[in-house]
């Protein structure tokens, strides 16, 4: 009854509207629209499988709460009065776990929502976007969704901006790829030029390295060659002090000679 107040108040108002001022009107199939974007597919395909598994979690307690109501009723008359409490008990847990799992799952912010809420709202915001993009662009004064509860009693195909839409989210998709695989492109680039530089970078280490080995190794050998000038100039300074010396004493042994002689 609200809804269709609702309309009638909406249609009243544009009437008016159209009365005083002509509008541009288009509607949207969203679901048309999402069935054909494949990440909404995507999406709804592991939504589909994640409720299976709940639900097959679901079953699965739920028969085991229902085997242990036939088990009391077929042992009952077997049992004590607290041990059949206490399977009543056993079973209203189980009974408690169960509801609280469904409410975790299929809750107001349970698992489907927060889950619907991360796979399906982004493409669904792609939607929005483009429709309003398209509403700025082609100048529409109002665009209805022809899914929702808005109650359409009649609509021409050429007011349908469908296609439109969809035709802007695949174009908005490609020039992303696009822009994705540039920007991927440029990644690699940097990394191969950041890469090469790391390596011109290494070899600059290692010829520098190898520069300060080999002037090392030259300082050794001008040193050890140095202190071999040296040892040597000094084994030919006292050989040439042994020769002096033992002309001296021939000298002094032949004076002493000749004045013995004397």
């Amino acid at each position: 009854m609200i809804k269709k107040s609702i309309f009638i108040l909406t249609l009243f108002i544009g009437t008016t509207l159209l009365a005083q001022k002509p509008q541009r009107i288009g509607y949207i199939d969203m679901q048309y629209i999402l069935d054909n974007i494949p990440e909404y597919v995507e999406a709804e395909n592991r939504l589909k499988a994640k409720v299976s598994s709940w639900n097959d979690k679901l079953d699965q307690l739920s028969n085991e709460i229902e085997d242990m109501k036939n088990e009391l009723i077929n042992e009952k008359a077997l049992l004590t009065e607290n041990l059949i409490e206490e399977r009543k008990e056993d079973i209203a847990i189980k009974e408690l776990d169960l509801k609280n799992l469904k409410q975790a799952y299929f809750g107001p912010n349970g698992d489907l929502f927060i889950l619907r809420k991360q796979l399906v709202k982004p493409v669904q915001d792609q939607v929005y976007n483009a429709v309003q993009e398209i509403a700025i662009a082609k100048k529409y004064d109002i665009i209805f969704d022809k899914t929702s509860d808005l109650l359409m009693l009649y609509s021409n195909n050429r007011f349908d901006i469908s296609e439109l839409v969809l035709g802007k989210i695949v174009k908005g998709r490609k020039i992303k790829a696009v822009e994705e695989k540039k920007e991927k492109r440029q990644e690699a680039a940097e990394k191969a030029q950041e890469k090469a530089k790391t390596k011109a970078e290494q070899r600059q280490a290692k010829r520098a390295a190898l520069e300060e080995k080999i002037k090392l190794q030259n300082e050794a050998r001008a040193k050890l060659r140095e202190e071999a000038k040296r040892a040597a100039a000094e084994k030919r300074k006292k050989r040439l002090e042994e020769i002096e010396r033992r002309k001296q004493e021939r000298a002094e042994k032949i004076k002493k000679k000749q004045e013995e002689a004397a």
